[in-house]
């Protein structure tokens, strides 16, 4: 077999398993104890436990334990200020499907070990040299474990380019809520309300805290540790030191908003002029040679026409 099939093959097993893994620990949260409670109360007699395990997913009774199997063999060899700086991570990223640290590192040596087994099969049954087969193999192996940290790297800029475009929209709707007589608190619920994305649960966020008897300054400032935009960060910083002086949020927060559209439209216009440079190599090596083969293919095609013609008109006349 071709080691690129079997590679193609390999790749997508590990796909297939890991959306698997996605679609479950997604679902974890949508099954509650009433609807368990319900169906085992249609059931005509209790169910044994082995029924029990058989009716389980097979991420349930497969991959998750094996995932945390492997999460905590990772822990043992992963230093603590690893495992924080992963957690950071994952918090920048928004929690995605409310993995911990520790799940991510198993996460990341399942799929080293899925990609080494893949490069196995091919040290296996490759033609290969086998100084290449082993550096394929290897490569393989750190390339998979790697590739769930450019996954997590790919989510958190997403999340901060959505949190960095919202943000004017939202200051302006805080500025309107306080001139309407709302507090901060209130504002912040309403703008949490009106949209659902990173900021709004930012937001939502940040007031359950408040609620929970965490400072707002403190919370505010989580806020900007979580999300790393430097928007957010001047913004928290602006009203915690109008909370500390005194000064009225309200002005404070036109100021801001002044100060992010103005921002927003700098950047749109650094985004125009490098419009021109990043479409030049798609110009240069795409649209350029269709143009040059459409108009000057025929002409090609008739120069060469011509000079067989006259080859044979002078081969003809020789003796």
């Amino acid at each position: 077999m071709s080691p690129l099939l079997l590679i193609a093959l390999g790749l997508l097993v590990f796909v297939g398993l890991i959306l698997l893994i996605v679609r479950r620990v997604r679902s974890q949260g949508t099954s509650s104890v009433e609807d368990r409670l319900e169906s085992y109360a249609t059931l005509d007699r209790p169910p044994t436990l082995e029924e029990i395990e058989l009716s389980q997913p097979f991420t349930d009774r497969v991959l998750v334990p094996l995932v945390e199997g492997l999460a905590g063999l990772a822990r043992r060899f992963t230093p603590q200020e690893s495992l924080e700086t992963i957690r950071h991570n994952l918090e920048l990223a928004g929690n995605p499907y409310g993995w911990s640290a520790v799940q991510f590192m198993g996460l990341r040596v399942l799929a080293a070990l899925l990609f080494g087994g893949v490069g196995a099969l091919i040290v296996f049954v490759s033609s290969m040299p086998l100084p290449r087969r082993m550096l394929l193999m290897g490569g393989l192996g750190v390339g998979g474990y790697f590739l769930p940290v450019l996954w997590l790297r790919s989510r958190t800029s997403s999340r901060q380019r959505e949190i960095l475009r919202s943000l004017p929209d939202a200051l302006d709707l805080l500025t309107i809520c306080v001139d309407a007589g709302l507090g901060f608190d209130g504002a912040m619920a309403r703008v949490a309300e009106k949209w659902d994305n990173a900021l709004s649960r930012e937001l939502t966020r940040v007031l359950q805290e408040i609620q929970l008897g965490k400072l707002r300054r403190e919370a505010l400032r989580g806020m900007a540790q979580r999300a790393e935009v430097q928007e957010v960060s001047t913004f928290v910083a602006a009203v915690v030191q109008a909370e500390e002086l005194g000064v009225s949020i309200a002005k404070v927060l036109r100021i801001q908003a002044e100060e992010m559209r103005r921002r927003r439209r700098q950047r749109a216009e650094e985004l125009a002029r490098q419009a021109p440079i990043k479409m030049l190599p798609a110009i240069a090596f795409l649209i350029f040679p269709a143009i040059f083969v459409v108009l000057l293919g025929p002409a090609v095609i008739r120069v060469m026409t011509m000079e067989i013609g006259i080859g044979g008109l002078g081969g003809g006349g020789m003796p």
